[in-house]
């Protein structure tokens, strides 16, 4: 149970540089000037790919300032908070996702909101980003580590149902986030390479009955696009092959901000929320790609640092689990603008102009300050 875990006590000198205003608000300052500095250069990008629009970067400063809001609220309960209030949020998820599929609100052919009196419309699936890490996590820290076999199997039930649900939405990418979310933790919980192995062969098995029954017509065509866009170049093709076109364009200095070509000109779809990245490689070039995936990269290893400093299996978990999901988001998006993964929809984490996606994130690096900031102390 979550009582025999092993509590880590860290030296109080160790804490000493995060006792001022930040550490009584439990904000880590690191985590915090990474944020505000990405928060800041996408806004700067952003202006240029919504071709100078400032009403939209107001909307994105809006949803930046929700997100603070809520990253601050969340950093202030001790992570047995979360703990105690996992399963409980768990159950809430997974029964507004079966009401999204009897009473949602459709889009695009898509059913993935609900629309409650007295609330704004929402999707329950971006949530469960949050949720399903921290009911695996609940769920595996209860007992000894690794975890036996049987275990783990529920483990990873309790992941596979908000994804089934979330897939008939239809919505496959964040179905994908999801499940990645949560697998995660039970990759960390100590499973060994060869249920690894087993379960890595067992995709490969199963991919074919996944593409004849389970995908959807335009899923499929998203595959095949990626596989020769030239097909349908003026299709399906078209937003793939524009988006490479204005990364290799750029170079290694870009051709300067608020003057890329294939934004401005609407050759580029989509260039202020999924291909924001392209927008950024043609104005600021090689250079300036290099500097985002440096920034990502700080963050990425402030927080495993948080991960691996973390006081209890519960807090560990969860707090692996929700740097691989940001990881995710960063390498599924960069992977899909430039041609190497099939386009699902995947927004640039905190750079991309959006609401429910940056709120998410923000509410997610929330609950890793309040791991970090809580950690007890061994008296002086």
């Amino acid at each position: 149970m979550a009582d025999r875990d092993f509590i880590r006590q860290m030296p109080e000198q160790s804490l000493g540089g995060e006792r001022g205003l930040l550490g009584a608000i439990h904000l880590d300052p690191w985590l915090l000037l990474l944020l505000s500095v990405l928060l800041c250069a996408g806004l700067v990008v952003l202006y240029s790919g919504a071709d100078q629009n400032v009403a939209v970067v107001e909307a994105q400063g809006v949803r930046i300032g929700i997100g603070f809001l809520i990253m601050v609220l969340l950093a202030q309960p001790d992570p047995a908070f979360y703990r105690r209030w996992s399963p409980l949020v768990y159950i809430a998820g997974v029964m507004a996702l079966m009401a999204v599929l009897i009473m949602g609100v459709g889009a695009k052919g898509a059913q993935r909101w609900l629309d409650l009196p007295g609330l704004p419309r929402f999707q329950p699936s971006e949530f469960m980003k949050l949720a399903v890490p921290a009911m695996a996590a609940w769920y595996l820290s209860r007992f000894y580590l690794p975890p036996s076999f049987s275990r783990l199997m529920v483990a990873v039930v309790l992941v596979l149902v908000p994804m089934v649900l979330i897939i008939r939405q239809p919505d496959l990418g964040t179905a994908l986030l999801v499940g990645a979310a949560g697998l995660v933790v039970v990759f960390f919980a100590g499973i060994s390479w060869k249920l690894v192995g087993a379960f890595l062969a067992l995709i490969g098995v199963t991919a074919p009955a996944l593409w004849f029954f389970v995908m959807r017509e335009y899923q499929k065509q998203r595959v095949l696009t990626l596989l020769n866009p030239e097909s349908d170049p003026l299709g399906s093709g078209w937003n793939i092959i524009q988006s490479k076109t204005a990364i290799g364009s750029g170079g290694l200095t870009g051709k300067g901000w608020l003057s890329g070509t294939q934004s401005h000109l609407d050759f580029l779809p989509e260039s202020h929320t999924d291909f924001i990245v392209a927008v950024l490689a043609e104005e600021f070039g090689f250079i300036g790609v290099l500097a985002l995936l440096f920034l990502y990269l700080l963050i990425i290893g402030r927080c495993f640092y948080i991960a691996v400093y973390a006081q209890d299996s519960f807090s560990r978990l969860l707090a692996g689990a929700l740097t691989m999901t940001f990881f995710v988001y960063v390498f599924v998006n960069i992977g899909m603008v430039s041609g190497i993964l099939p386009i699902v929809g995947v927004p640039l984490p905190l750079v991309s102009f959006g609401g429910t996606s940056i709120v998410t994130l923000m509410a997610g690096f929330g609950v890793l300050m309040s791991i970090h900031t809580h950690r007890r102390m061994l008296a002086a």
